[in-house]
């Protein structure tokens, strides 16, 4: 394995999804609400967009946040990876929840990269950014003594 660079955060323009339609590992933006039916709540923005390609993602998220909380989980079926910025849906993104789940996508991949194959780039959109009602320029400094060259930022132009 190759050594991992720090480098400040990696932004490009660019769609999410044609990202994912190029094999890339993506990751999705989340919250830890579960309905009574089970299903995570994914009513907007990229977890929407997620839910639609993939019916039966906001039921296993569900599982997973019930049985292990509101955490990054793996979903290698579509490769995406949750990315909770909520505890709520309705509430605003959390900054501590942020730096945590950047943490946990960075150990995660980490993990897949001694194990599994290995995962040059994932891609993710500004956490906590539009729905989140978070500023990027507030953002972008927590991500950046985290995420490393695995990963980038997709801002559609």
């Amino acid at each position: 394995m190759s050594p991992v660079r720090r480098v400040a955060v990696r932004e490009i323009q660019g769609d999410l999804w044609e990202a994912h339609a190029l094999g890339h590992w993506i990751a999705i933006t989340t919250n830890g609400v579960v309905r009574k039916d089970g299903s995570c709540v994914m009513g907007r923005g990229v977890a929407r967009e997620a839910a639609q390609r993939f019916p039966w993602l906001p039921k296993h998220l569900g599982d997973r946040i019930r049985d292990a909380g509101n955490h990054v989980h793996a979903f290698s079926g579509a490769k995406v990876f949750s990315f909770p910025v909520k505890h709520r849906w309705h509430e605003p993104a959390d900054p501590a929840l942020i730096v945590r789940s950047a943490g946990e996508l960075r150990d995660f991949v980490a993990d897949l990269q001694v194990f599994k194959k290995p995962l040059d780039l994932v891609c993710l959109v500004r956490p906590g950014c539009g729905n989140g009602r978070l500023a990027w320029t507030d953002v972008k400094p927590l991500l950046a003594p985290i995420l490393d060259d695995r990963f980038v930022i997709m801002n559609k132009a």
